[in-house]
């Protein structure tokens, strides 16, 4: 299930709680982690494929980090496939570093045979516009809720070359470069069309500023809710 954010009633959690919910939801209500990747993807497909109608498109690019963020994204590139969509992966780090939950589901997309490309963040923004540069929608998953601190490593200019192709983007959680707590950008930020966020909204949206990077924000059920803590 998927709905819009109500700004008035929705629950909001921190970074901290979202952690703390995460656990509870793997270690005490015994829901696998993989079946919470699989729901949190499936209804963030939802809104992709919304977006898609909207724009007319056919095409789509997914940005995946390779955390648990990433896999999501590969759990959405599925979904596309599925749904006879042109879709293909740009892997924003290495193959070898993905672990987990998120493995799997890179594994899988793998096997689908959905093309997968590992970016160089080194003239990252050449590469970004000559891997995504034809596509009509572009799915950000390549950080979460988790990240903080100033980005580094090249990945200020990744964020600012996908943004630079001037495309409707669907962020996965969160706008990649937003911090979860404060909703400013940590030095640069993805600019969303649309967020579909997990479960509960993050105290950063409650920031007027988020709003030029999140668009309109969505929230998505994974199977179960913080409420039932």
């Amino acid at each position: 299930m998927v709905r819009k954010f109500d700004r008035k009633n929705d629950l909001i959690l921190t970074r901290q709680q979202v952690r703390d919910f995460d656990a509870w939801a793997i270690n005490t209500a015994g829901v696998p982690g993989v079946v919470l990747m699989e729901n949190a993807g499936r209804g963030c497909a939802e809104v992709v494929f919304a977006e898609l109608k909207k724009c007319n498109g056919t095409k789509v690019c997914v940005f995946c980090g390779t955390g648990n963020n990433g896999g999501d994204g590969f759990v959405i590139a599925r979904h596309l496939k599925n749904a006879g969509f042109t879709v293909k992966i740009a892997l924003c780090g290495q193959g070898s570093k993905i672990k987990g939950d998120a493995e799997i589901n890179y594994r899988i997309a793998r096997n689908m045979g959905i093309l997968i490309k590992e970016l160089e963040l080194t003239d990252i923004e050449k590469a970004v516009k000559n891997f995504a540069g034809n596509c009509d929608l572009i799915v950000d998953a390549i950080f979460g809720t988790g990240l903080s601190g100033t980005l580094s490593g090249g990945f200020d200019k990744l964020i600012n070359a996908v943004n630079t192709l001037k495309k409707p983007i669907v962020a996965v959680d969160i706008p990649s470069g937003l911090d979860c707590d404060t909703g400013c950008p940590l030095g640069t930020a993805i600019k969303a069309k649309a967020t579909v966020t997990f479960a509960a909204a993050k105290k950063g949206f409650t920031n007027a500023g988020s709003a030029e990077y999140t668009g309109e924000i969505y929230i998505a059920s994974i199977g179960i809710e913080p409420e039932q803590i």
